[in-house]
């Protein structure tokens, strides 16, 4: 997926192509987008060749981020996710 500069999932992945687990029975409806976005969330990622929201966030916040991915399916002991590494941080903050 395609993250957006700038924002928090950004700052967590260190980069603009991520690679994720997903299992879609849901997204985000497109039609609201615009309404989100005028309301304070931020679409941060979207997957690859579509406009489909794969990660939102409140620009705003400290920690708010929602995926629809399935970050646990790649974390390992010793390897955990990303966002559950910054998630920990920002706790502990």
């Amino acid at each position: 997926m395609k993250i957006k500069r700038g924002t928090l999932a950004y700052e967590i992945y260190k980069s603009e192509i991520i690679y994720e687990r997903h299992r879609h029975r849901y997204e985000f409806n497109p039609e609201f987008r615009n309404e989100f976005e005028k309301n304070g969330f931020i679409v941060s990622g979207e997957y690859l060749d579509s406009d489909i929201a794969e990660i939102m966030e409140i620009k705003e916040h400290k920690f708010f981020i929602g995926v629809q991915f399935h970050p646990e399916f790649k974390s390992k002991a010793l390897n955990p996710s990303p966002i559950f590494v910054e998630l920990i941080k920002k706790c502990l903050e």
